[in-house]
């Protein structure tokens, strides 16, 4: 399935395990419908790691990238509930990125999903991404059992911003400049081994990509939508 917009934000994080129970809580129940209730938000995913350097990915899907840059997102991250400043000083090794959707496409939804964080010369990114539009991509979505395939691609300047959530967290975000995800339907080891083969940082490099490529497996943890109280 496309992805519902033109924006989104992309998160990868472990979690202090004396913070665990906690931070299910608060993501859940306050933070994932805070977040979807600023207008424009459309969407927000969690995921959980089969195999990863990082336990957990989050997915925020926006209209548009200026969403994530304008005043009422901004305004949330700025003014964390006293629950988040809690919840977030759980947080360990933050990679956080705020995205421009480069292309969607997709016939599903996956319970399943391959991350691949990565770089690609300012040079050569033209080339990487019509070698992906017309290669890699379609490749992939002719494959037995992938949902969707989307790119990310970084606004550099708006995830490099510190906020005061991310003050809170007293960590500094690892900001990933482009980001390929596959989300597939089938079996955990019939889809690591595709995302394996098919995203191998050997195959990415020929490409024009640059490592380090970072790899990572997840499964669907809980999606929320806009909700009766939310603000949008």
């Amino acid at each position: 399935m496309s992805l519902a917009g033109e924006g989104a934000v992309a998160i990868w994080h472990d979690i202090a395990p004396e913070g665990r129970a906690e931070f299910y809580a608060w993501h859940g129940e306050e933070h994932m419908p805070e977040r979807v209730g600023i207008p424009g938000f459309l969407r927000g995913r969690r995921y959980v790691a089969i195999e990863a350097d990082l336990e957990f990915f989050n997915l925020y899907e926006a209209q548009t990238v200026e969403v994530l840059k304008g005043q009422d997102y901004t305004a949330r991250v700025n003014a964390p509930t006293p629950w988040t400043l809690s919840a977030v000083k759980h947080f360990r090794a933050v990679a956080r990125s705020i995205c421009r959707v480069t292309h969607t496409a997709g016939p599903a939804q996956g319970g399943l999903i391959a991350t691949l964080r990565y770089d690609v010369p300012d040079e050569a990114a033209e080339s990487h991404k019509a070698a992906l539009q017309h290669g890699l991509i379609p490749d992939l979505l002719a494959r037995p059992g992938v949902a969707g395939v989307h790119l990310l691609n970084a606004d550099a300047q708006a995830s490099g911003v510190a906020t005061a959530e991310q003050k809170a967290r007293g960590v500094a975000n690892a900001v990933p400049r482009w980001v390929l995800l596959v989300e597939g339907w089938g079996d955990e080891a019939d889809f690591a081994a595709l995302a394996k083969a098919e995203l191998a940082g050997d195959r990415l490099a020929a490409l024009g990509g640059e490592g380090p490529f970072n790899l990572g497996l997840y499964r669907h943890q809980i999606t929320r939508t806009k909700t009766q109280w939310s603000a949008g």
